[in-house]
Formats: structure tokens, sequence, C-alpha cells
């Protein structure tokens, strides 16, 4: 049963994403290769909720790494686990968006979020998880360093909303148990975070004009 698609993106969200395969790698017996060198049975009965199986027996991780330039995904594939990857793992640009929210927004973003968007549907089979993380009930966290990120929510709910009016896939969930409300709600509260990013990004321009006057009339 495919359970969980990890996403992470920047430097920051690939560092800790580095740390965290490293982490549940070895929570599922899986070694730097991709073979499986466990030994218990509970192991390998969940160890699809993170990995894809692959030819030869390997276990990839079922996860996109993203990046506007290269560097970051340099440092994941010379990490200790960079070989458990396949280089579809990876969408990445050239240039970087150096610090400029407009450049990485409009530009390079702009050109790797389609990239991003067709790999997500092509790797889900099921987001119905009901094994959570060691020591946990459950766990869901985003990692981000400006409101760039907007746009990718938007596009993914965009998606969302449109493959739920054609009911497309949705009786893989609703015969798991799920109701349709639950994508009611998941809808309405994609929506709400998209909001919460606009009404920041509108916040911040007018704190960030209010100041340029200020030192016009200084």
């Amino acid at each position: 049963m495919r359970e969980i698609v990890h996403i992470q993106g920047g430097q920051c969200g690939n560092q800790v994403g580095a740390k965290f395969w490293e982490v549940i790698s070895d929570e599922h017996g899986v070694d730097p290769t991709g073979s499986y060198h466990g030994d218990s049975d509970l192991q390998l009965e969940r160890i699809n909720v993170y990995f894809n199986e692959a030819t030869g027996g390997r276990y990839v991780p079922r996860a996109i790494l993203m990046d506007l330039e290269p560097g970051t995904m340099d440092s994941v594939r010379a990490g200790p686990f960079g070989q458990i990857f396949r280089p579809d793992n990876f969408v990445f640009g050239q240039s970087g968006a150096g610090n400029n929210w407009a450049k990485g927004h409009y530009t390079e973003g702009a050109e790797l979020i389609d990239s991003v968007l067709d790999w997500i549907p092509n790797n889900i089979k099921s987001s119905v998880c009901d094994i959570p993380p060691k020591g946990l009930k459950m766990s869901c966290t985003f990692v981000g360093n400006t409101t760039a990120v907007q746009e990718m929510f938007k596009r993914v709910s965009e998606q969302f909303t449109s493959m739920f009016r054609r009911k497309a896939f949705l009786h893989w969930y609703t015969g798991e148990g799920m109701d349709e409300m639950e994508f009611t709600e998941a809808e309405s509260n994609m929506n709400d975070l998209v909001s919460e990013y606009q009404q920041y990004q509108d916040a911040t321009a007018e704190e960030e004009g209010e100041f340029d006057e200020d030192e016009e009339e200084y």
C-alpha cells in the first residue's frame, strides 16, 4: 500500500529531508544503496509507505527534491544516502533566485513548477496513511522561506479541485472508508492557506512601501 509522497524544496527543506531519509531508511532496514537488510517482517510490511520497489530489489524514496539551483542537489547526492535516489527524484534549475522573490516567483520558479506538478500525481496512488512515524500519531511539516510557495499551493489546489469535481480516483478513497466531505474540507483548508499567504504578501508589500516613503521624507 503506497501511502506518502515526500516533497522537499529549497536549501532548508532538502537539508532537513536528507536527514529525514537517513532516519527513515534506518528504521525500515534500507541501506544507502537502497537494498533491504532488515530483520523484521513488520519492516517489509510497511516499507511501501515511503519507498517504491525498483528493479533488482532496490527501494527508492517516493520523493521529489526541488530547488532553483543545482548546488543543493549536489550536496544531497554527495551525502550518506545520496545514491538511494533516482535521477527523476530531482527537479532543479541552474541559476537560483539570489534571494530575489520576484525572480524566484516569475522566472526560475515558474519554469520548474510544471515539472513538479506533473511529478506529484504520477507518483500518488493513495494518500490514506494509517501508519504514523515512529513515536507520533501524525506528522505534517511545511518549511518555507518566502511567499513564493503560494503559487505552488494555488496550482496544486486548482488541480485538486478539477479532479475532485470530475470525481477522478474518488472511489479509491471512499472504498477505504473516507467520506467525500473530507475532500471538501481539504479543498477549503488549501484555499485558506493560499489566502493567508496572499494576506502576508500584501501586508509585507505595504510595510515596504511605507518604509520607502519614510526614507524619502528623511
